[in-house]
């Protein structure tokens, strides 16, 4: 099979060259980031590191990390490293509590975003052939920029949807012929079943790839949205702190996200402790953005779960492989003293056959906690016979007893009855109040 690379010099680079471009960045950024950011100096200080300290990629672990609060308090300018007048955008996560993070960009960082966003694509078989349907949200959420930015790059003809209005999504990629589609998987997972509604068969479809990120979704799902749609999907990772989608992004191998480490260097670490682990170790994943002008962050700690591969991948890149992350540890409910990841609940659904739409609702009653999962029955499920419906949900909570270790109460309730997510799905809802 022929391969496709955007950057393949990059791309395919021997692992010593890799790793001297990255300690010569590295050294260069400390510097920068020292003598620009007053807040991040003062870590350093209370550390007793100065930027001489570093003098490559060995040197690291040396470094004190961020995290999200640090991002918070230093809200709005208090990371920013260049001069206000060189910055050309900014991004905004979503969905944070308290004060937003908000990241800056100059057009550098811009251009070299969209260059990892065009690798992934490149690496689904995007070529300036193409029409790329982009269908995550634009504004100050990161997915529809960026995805918009590479398929520029890569010279598709770029179809700027952004999230919602599905009618008006099938009628131009029909109309257009898109074959590449980039959002949310739930929202593929929709868009799937409003064409399966409307008649269309997989082969009617002309899509022949899909790039979907910006949340949790199982290989169950995958294969779900690749029947439906008749696609080849591809994952793509990334946030908002270190630049947003295409920190990281799957081959043809389907076995991992290469990570654009040129770029952006990766560490694994022991989330309690933060000792760096060794490769092949699951744990805390960080990002140091290497190269990143506007809003650096240096061994930035992402709470996401995941390990670190450097086996070799049958498509040519030699760029470390992060795998599909496999939890947080910051949005992990704890449940009678149990944690509980949403991703473990949408595994048993797909594996008992149901559909992964769903929602779980924890509150907390007389100083217990309560836990209940709304469960969508499948057409071919079906039923409003009570007995069956209590039978099934029976069956339900005893396979969720045995993944989660605690046993939850189960609804099952109507297909199409709980609200389809146009952007990312709202799969928790916390009455707690837990401070």
């Amino acid at each position: 099979m022929t391969q496709n690379y955007y950057q393949k010099e990059i791309e395919t680079m021997q692992r010593e060259d890799m790793r001297k471009l990255q300690s010569e960045k590295l050294v260069k950024q400390v510097k920068h980031v020292y003598e620009n950011v007053p807040y991040y100096r003062n870590l350093m200080d209370e550390k007793g590191v100065k930027p001489e300290d570093i003098k490559g990629i060995d040197d690291l672990h040396k470094l004190p990390f961020l995290s999200k609060a640090d991002l918070r308090d230093a809200y709005p300018y208090g990371l920013l490293a260049t001069p206000l007048a060189d910055c050309v955008k900014i991004h905004s996560t979503s969905g944070t509590t308290g004060r937003r993070v908000v990241a800056f960009y100059t057009q550098k960082d811009v251009d070299l975003w969209e260059d990892c966003c065009a690798r992934a694509i490149t690496a689904a078989g995007g070529t300036n052939e193409d029409v790329c349907q982009v269908a995550y949200g634009y504004g100050l959420f990161t997915g529809g920029a960026g995805l918009n930015g590479g398929s520029h790059k890569v010279g598709c003809l770029t179809l700027p949807m952004s999230s919602g209005n599905t009618d008006r999504q099938i009628q131009f990629m029909m109309d257009l012929q898109a074959s590449i589609l980039c959002c949310t998987p739930s929202y593929a997972a929709y868009i799937g079943e409003t064409l399966k509604e409307q008649g269309y068969k997989p082969e009617d479809i002309p899509l022949k790839a899909g790039i979907f990120g910006a949340e949790p979704w199982t290989e169950e799902m995958r294969q779900g949205i690749e029947a439906t749609l008749g696609i080849k999907a591809y994952d793509i990772y990334g946030l908002t702190e270190t630049t947003g989608p295409g920190v990281a992004f799957e081959c043809s191998e389907q076995s991992g996200m290469h990570i654009n480490e040129d770029h952006f260097y990766a560490e694994i670490i022991d989330p309690d402790t933060g000792e760096v682990l060794p490769e092949g170790s699951k744990g805390e994943l960080v990002f140091t953005s290497l190269d990143k002008e506007a809003f650096p962050l240096l061994r930035y700690r992402t709470r996401d779960i995941c390990m670190l591969s450097r086996k070799k991948c049958s498509c040519g890149r030699t760029l470390i492989k992060m795998a599909k992350p496999m939890g947080r540890t910051d949005d992990m409910l704890i449940i009678r003293g149990v944690n509980v990841f949403p991703s473990q609940i949408e595994a048993v659904l797909l594996k008992e056959g149901y559909e992964p739409n769903y929602q779980i609702i924890v509150d907390r009653v007389n100083n217990t906690d309560t836990f209940e999962v709304k469960v969508e029955m499948t057409s071919d499920r079906f039923t409003d016979k009570v007995r069956d419906i209590l039978a099934m949900e029976k069956a339900l909570a005893a396979a969720m007893k045995t993944m989660l270790g605690i046993n939850p109460t189960i609804h099952l309730v109507a297909p199409k009855s709980i609200t389809r997510s146009e952007g990312k799905a709202v799969r928790v809802i916390d009455k707690r109040k837990l401070v």
